[in-house]
């Protein structure tokens, strides 16, 4: 799959950093507004030091008393606040680049997704495409609001301390000059090893969370077959190899700080015992001396905490191994503003203001695989679809009714033939305002987490509470939205938690019908309804498409006698067509159809 690939060496890292370090320059103006207030902050801690040491040299070695040394704990008090100050802005502003990044790079994926389509979609794991959106986006933040701010910090502030240390105490300076180079060195060194196993890590934790997302995902169906304890082992297995991968990588990690942590205190260590030493011997006044060793721990902190948000820089990389074959993955579907034909591309033609008069199938067919012919799909289909008129497409499962409806949507491109509207291929029109056309009722609508009103109007943002009235009562749910407590306002969960079957299909179909769409594509409206419900349901249809072209995909004959016009198809073929009763005389396909329904066997 698209999103399994992986990083399989230095270089497709560095490519991969690379591609993060471009998205990062979308916010580099705010990096760049907490990083110098990190900078602010280092440089009032040069001042801090220099104030302590000058307070402590007045009262240890001159004997001044407090009223002497007021002029300068009143500024130390100010550099105090001051490095509160830029601290807060630098930790803000860090974490405001990376929720803008984070919120561009989940906009990218979510609009990258809806360009690849259902057809791209059905091939790919659910649980993979969650954890994109959510650990591999969250990977990331770390690495804009921490690594990247104090990369920079890593190097300005250790120079500063030097600036300000070489001309008091060269020797204190020339010991910090020379042992600076050795931390990123070892850094580096050890870092390697953990940027490999960390790597395989953040593999390791995609694998685990999709797999445990999609078990749950289908924890009724395990349920129903008596494996969910099965897949719980399973998922526990996978989360004990995950447990002992990460204290491997913990190890390398541990060892990448001691190291250090051991050059950092053997530097400061080495200033402490020289400053020392040539304070016995005289040859070093002690406010230098002292100022000195205040600010050595601090040239190496900087050092430190971006060994520390090293880790944050290797799970990044590991998440951006997620997100780019997704954003780099070809469309499934035609691009909105771009069609290919002849070699070139063409500029998409704008649907014009009239309502579609008439669809046709000219010789359309498609394989949903295309090197195996026995694949399902549709061939040579000829059907036209005229404003007003409801067709009814019928037949046993897999026959390509539902194929059909996703090539009219726009879905698919037929792979033979054209797909006409007024005359005109649908390959070259805007799909996106050929799609603004349409209402699309599929076999299992999704309800989202929200109110019933926030749900009917996704498609409608406008509407008012009368037409929303009426496409309740015309989908037979004005009756159940009413006896709930809230009404409108009730609130569902995620796929229309806490609704029955049929209630869903309900809100679904009236949340199509409120968009007052010129093309109707219908999948099975009333597979999740009783007969007298399923008979209301489609009389609410009929009176409220009467202006519009209706597909109806269906296998319930009642439903199919409603249409205008039948089209029994059969292994991809149009078998035949005709109106329901004409069917019914001829005694052909829909005819023996409707017998074997009867006898519970279609």
């Amino acid at each position: 799959m698209a999103v399994s690939q992986r990083p399989s060496h230095g270089g497709e890292a560095k490519r991969h950093e690379r591609w993060l370090k471009d998205r990062a320059g979308a916010v580099k103006s705010t990096l760049m507004l907490a990083t110098g207030s990190g900078l602010v902050g280092g440089l009032a801690l040069i001042a801090q030091c220099w104030l302590v040491a000058r307070v402590l040299d007045a009262a240890i070695i001159d004997g001044a008393g407090l009223s002497e040394v007021w002029q300068w704990l009143w500024p130390l008090l100010g550099v105090f606040a001051l490095r509160a100050l830029a601290s807060i802005a630098s930790d803000a502003l860090a974490f405001e680049a990376a929720a803008r990044l984070k919120r561009t790079l989940r906009d990218q994926v979510m609009n990258r997704l809806a360009a690849l389509g259902p057809r791209w979609m059905e091939g790919q794991r659910s649980g993979e495409i969650a954890n994109v959106l959510g650990g591999a986006v969250e990977g990331i933040e770390q690495y804009v609001a921490a690594y990247l701010p104090q990369k920079l910090l890593s190097t300005m502030i250790p120079l500063a301390i030097l600036v300000a240390v070489l001309p008091l105490d060269w020797v204190s300076g020339l010991i910090l000059l020379v042992t600076a180079p050795i931390l990123p060195l070892f850094m580096v060194i050890v870092g390697r090893g953990a940027e490999a196993l960390n790597q395989r890590q953040w593999r390791r934790l995609s694998l685990m969370g999709a797999h445990f997302f999609d078990a749950i995902e289908g924890l009724t169906t395990l349920k129903q077959f008596g494996a969910s304890r099965r897949e719980a082992e399973a998922v526990g297995r996978m989360a004990d190899e995950y447990r002992s991968a990460t204290m491997r990588v913990l190890r390398v990690a541990f060892l990448s700080s001691l190291v250090l942590e051991f050059f950092a205190t053997l530097g400061v260590a080495m200033v402490a015992v020289y400053v020392g030493f040539r304070l016995y011997y005289g040859q070093l006044d002690f406010l230098p001396g002292l100022f000195a060793l205040l600010l050595a721990p601090e040239f190496y902190r900087p050092l430190r905490d971006m060994g520390a948000n090293y880790h944050a820089r290797m799970q990044a990389i590991g998440a951006v191994g997620e997100l780019m074959p997704i954003l780099s993955e070809v469309s499934g579907e035609p691009d909105s503003d771009q069609r290919e034909g002849s070699g070139e591309l063409k500029k998409a033609l704008s649907l014009p203001s009239d309502p579609i008069q008439t669809i046709h199938f000219d010789g359309v067919g498609f394989r949903h695989d295309v090197d195996n012919a026995e694949s399902d799909g549709v061939e040579a289909v000829d059907l036209t679809l005229a404003r007003g008129e409801c067709v009814a497409l019928v037949g046993p499962s897999g026959a390509g009714k539902t194929t059909l409806a996703k090539l009219l949507l726009g879905f698919f491109d037929p792979s033979v033939g054209r797909l006409e509207l007024d005359g005109v291929d649908l390959r070259e029109i805007d799909v996106e305002a050929w799609r603004a056309r349409l209402g699309y009722l599929p076999q299992r609508p999704t309800l989202f987490a929200g109110t019933i009103a926030e749900n009917l109007t996704l498609g409608a943002p406008n509407a008012t509470p009368d037409e929303i009235a009426a496409v309740l009562s015309r989908a037979d749910a004005h009756g159940f939205v009413e006896a709930l407590e809230n009404g409108l306002d009730t609130w569902v969960g995620d796929g229309g938690s806490g609704l029955s079957g049929g209630q869903i299909q309900r809100l679904a179909l009236a949340r199509t019908l409120l968009s007052q769409p010129e093309v109707l594509v219908l999948d099975e409206p009333t597979a999740a309804l009783d007969g007298d419900t399923a008979r209301r349901v489609m009389a609410g249809v009929q009176s409220a498409s009467i202006n519009a072209a209706t597909l109806l995909v269906t296998h319930d004959i009642d439903v199919a006698r409603t249409a205008d016009r039948i089209v029994f198809l059969d292994r991809g073929h149009v078998v035949e067509q005709g109106t329901p009763a004409a069917l019914e005389a001829t005694g052909g396909a829909f005819a023996r159809f409707v017998e074997l329904a009867a006898r519970g066997i279609a």
